[in-house]
C-alpha cells in the first residue's frame, strides 16, 4: 500500500511559481492563465511590454499572483536577469515553460545570417539557457522541479513546400535537449519534458494560413485545434502526478500526423 490519494493527480498549483515564456499571445498566454488558475505565481514574460501588462492585469483581477517581465530570449543577459526578477519579486522559480518561439517563413538558400541566427537564439539557444539556469538555482537549493519545452510536430515531419526547415530543425533540437537535460537532472528531482502541438491556433500559425492559404482540409478532423485543448496535458506535467515521467515528448496534432 502507498500513501497515494485515490487518483493521485491534482491540478493545484498552490505555492509553485511558475516562469513562462512567449505569453503576448496564443499558447503562452493560455498557458500563463491556467498555471495562475490553478494557484501558481507566475512570471510572465516576451518582448511586447503592453502585451505583458495587459496579460498580468487580467490574472491579477481574476484573482492570481503574476509578475510581467519583458524578456529578449535572443539576450543571454536579459535572460538571466529576467529569472533574476522573477524570483525577487515571486520566489524560488519551479515550474518552467519554454514557450517562446519564432518562425522561419523563408526557404533554406535564401536565409541571411540574421535570419538564421534569431531563429536558432530564439528556438534553441535561448531555451538551453534559461534551462541551464533555471537547473544551477535548484540545484544550488536542493529543491526539484519541472520544466515543460514546448517543441513542435514539425520536430518529426517537413514539407518542401512549407519553408520551415529551419524552424522545424530547431524544434527537433529541443526534443534532444529535453531529453538530454532529463537524463542529466533526474538525480536532482527536475523532470525535463516536451509538448509537440501540431496546428493550434496562434499568431504563428495565423501567418502560415495567409501565406499557404487553408490547409485544415487536410487534415482528418478538418481542424486547427485551440489552445485550450492543450491544457490537460501541460497541467499534467507541471503536477506532482507526473514525477515518475521525464524525457517524454507528447505529441498533441489531433491525428494530423496521420494524413
Amino acid at each position: 500500500m502507498t500513501d497515494f490519494p485515490m487518483p493521485n493527480f491534482s491540478t493545484d498549483l498552490t505555492g509553485k511559481v511558475a516562469f513562462v515564456t512567449g505569453t503576448t499571445s496564443g499558447l503562452g498566454a493560455r498557458f500563463a492563465r491556467v498555471l495562475a488558475a490553478c494557484g501558481a505565481s507566475v512570471a510572465v514574460t516576451g518582448r511586447r511590454t503592453e502585451r505583458l501588462e495587459a496579460l498580468a492585469e487580467e490574472i491579477r483581477a481574476a484573482g492570481g499572483t503574476c509578475e510581467p517581465i519583458t524578456l529578449d530570449m535572443t539576450n543571454r543577459d536579459n535572460i538571466r536577469s529576467a529569472l533574476e526578477q522573477a524570483e525577487k519579486s515571486l520566489g524560488l522559480v519551479t515550474l518552467l515553460v519554454n514557450n517562446a518561439g519564432i518562425p522561419d517563413a523563408q526557404y533554406i538558400a535564401r536565409m541571411d545570417d540574421e535570419l538564421v541566427d534569431k531563429v536558432f537564439d530564439t528556438n534553441l539557444i535561448g531555451p538551453w539557457v534559461l534551462s541551464t539556469e533555471f537547473a544551477r538555482r535548484l540545484i544550488a537549493e536542493k529543491k526539484g522541479g519541472s520544466i515543460v519545452n514546448i517543441s513542435s510536430m514539425a520536430a518529426f515531419e517537413t514539407t518542401g513546400q512549407g519553408a520551415a526547415a529551419l524552424y522545424s530543425t530547431t524544434k527537433a533540437g529541443v526534443v534532444r535537449m529535453t531529453e538530454a537535460m532529463a537524463t542529466e537532472w533526474a538525480r536532482f528531482n527536475i523532470n525535463v519534458n516536451a509538448i509537440a502541438p501540431g496546428a493550434f491556433s496562434s499568431e504563428m500559425l495565423d501567418g502560415m494560413l495567409s501565406r499557404m492559404g487553408d490547409f485544415s482540409k487536410m487534415f482528418p478532423r478538418q481542424r486547427i485545434c485551440v489552445p485550450a485543448q492543450m491544457d490537460s496535458t501541460l497541467l499534467f506535467l507541471v503536477s506532482p502526478s507526473s514525477e515518475c515521467v521525464t524525457g517524454t515528448v507528447i505529441k498533441i496534432d489531433d491525428g494530423q500526423g496521420s494524413r
